[in-house]
């Protein structure tokens, strides 16, 4: 991959402000503009500085700013393996100069000494006091980069309230390094026009057509939660493998990402699986000879059942319930908050026929509720208030 020095990038270096604000649409080039900038910064420093890069996690940083920015070090030849603090997650340049990464849910980090220059990475994913703390701790500038998928703190406590702040809007016109065939995919899109409006043009909107909303995010499993499944749907490439437990705490779910890889073997899926704490694993009913393979490794794996609008009634399943996310499935809350309905060719939705590609760990998660919802129903049945109470049976879920 190439990084040049595109529209964006010379839009950026003419911010000059505290806060440097990066409002954009897909492949618009926000996130690798900045670590481009950040990095040249950083070689030509002649008094050492740091520079610390934060989003909401840790497994968020590894799959995004972190191999960005190895890949663009490593393009230009200027990676140096043994510079780079594998564990602290820190690079030291030539003269001294650091950059760090460390996940919002870091507190300590958080809260720690202070730093020259810094980047929150989709900030819209992190709380006002996470940017406050960060801020406040920063000397020279931050920057803020986000989709405008819905309105967040900067909208109502930063912009307009501080006169240190400045906004620019990015879109894929502004990155010239964008492949044709992703232009070409998003200018698809343009009959869909809450989408078009978010990620075509960068403004702010809410996406029409999200399949999932009001999930929360937790820092944690609470050790009082009780394991109930594993949901997997398989994959190998180019989709990845993803494997999703699922626990139960106090009439809610659980939702912690297990794996999400790619080039998975049968064996590698089922050592997996043997590893962990045992449940019963709900697989995709497509691969029953997958499904067969595994079992031989003393994996208690069933298929899901499928059937006429199984897929429909399936996610309907999942909307009805309260459901809660570990901070440390990435690619889990990735797919979550881009998982939208399908459009015809005149933009309209259709309800029931989600959009392909953002569902692997949506699907694994499918799976492992499904197989629960009877249970459920049978719950809700025999402690109805409708039921006499001599005929109500207490059902664990």
């Amino acid at each position: 991959m190439q990084y040049a020095e595109t529209t964006a990038l010379q839009k950026l270096l003419n911010l000059n402000k505290k806060i440097r604000a990066i409002q954009g649409g897909t492949s618009a080039s926000k996130t690798i503009s900045i670590l481009m900038y950040l990095i040249a910064r950083a070689q030509a420093d002649t008094t050492p500085t740091l520079t610390s890069i934060v989003s909401e996690s840790l497994p968020h940083l590894k799959k995004g700013c972190i191999r960005d920015f190895e890949s663009i070090m490593k393009t230009h030849r200027y990676w140096r393996e043994a510079r780079w603090n594998k564990t602290d997650k820190i690079y030291t340049f030539e003269k001294g100069s650091q950059i760090e990464f460390f996940g919002a849910e870091q507190s300590e980090k958080l809260r720690g000494g202070r730093r020259d220059r810094g980047f929150i990475n989709e900030c819209n994913n992190v709380s006002l006091e996470v940017f406050d703390e960060f801020e406040v701790r920063t000397k020279e500038f931050v920057f803020l980069d986000w989709n405008p998928t819905n309105d967040f703190w900067f909208y109502d406590d930063v912009q307009g309230k501080r006169d240190d702040v400045e906004l620019i809007v990015l879109t894929y016109k502004d990155n010239e390094a964008c492949p044709l065939e992703i232009v070409k995919s998003i200018e698809q899109r343009r009959n869909r026009l809450g989408w078009w409006k978010v990620y075509g043009e960068g403004q702010r909107g809410e996406v029409e057509g999200r399949i999932y909303t009001n999930w929360n995010t937790i820092d944690e499993i609470p050790h009082e939660a009780r394991l109930e499944r594993y949901g997997v749907d398989f994959g190998y490439h180019p989709d990845p493998c993803a494997i999703v437990a699922l626990y139960y705490l106090n009439g809610g779910y659980i939702l912690d990402e297990v794996t999400y890889q790619l080039d998975m073997s049968n064996r590698e899926i089922g050592n997996t699986l043997k590893n962990l704490p045992r449940a019963l694993v709900i697989a995709d009913s497509a691969e029953p000879k997958s499904i067969d393979e595994i079992r031989l490794y003393g994996v208690n794996i069933q298929p899901t059942v499928k059937g006429k609008d199984s897929r429909k009634y399936g996610i309907k399943a999942v909307q009805d319930l309260r459901i809660s996310v570990t901070r440390n499935s990435a690619n889990l809350l990735k797919e979550y908050r881009n998982y939208l309905w399908a459009t015809d060719k005149d933009g309209k939705l259709l309800p029931g026929v989600p959009e392909e590609g953002n569902d692997h760990c949506l699907d694994a998660a499918r799976y492992a509720i499904n197989s629960l919802v009877p249970v459920i129903r049978k719950k809700e049945l025999y402690t109805s208030t409708n039921v006499p109470p001599r005929q109500r049976v207490n059902v664990a879920v």
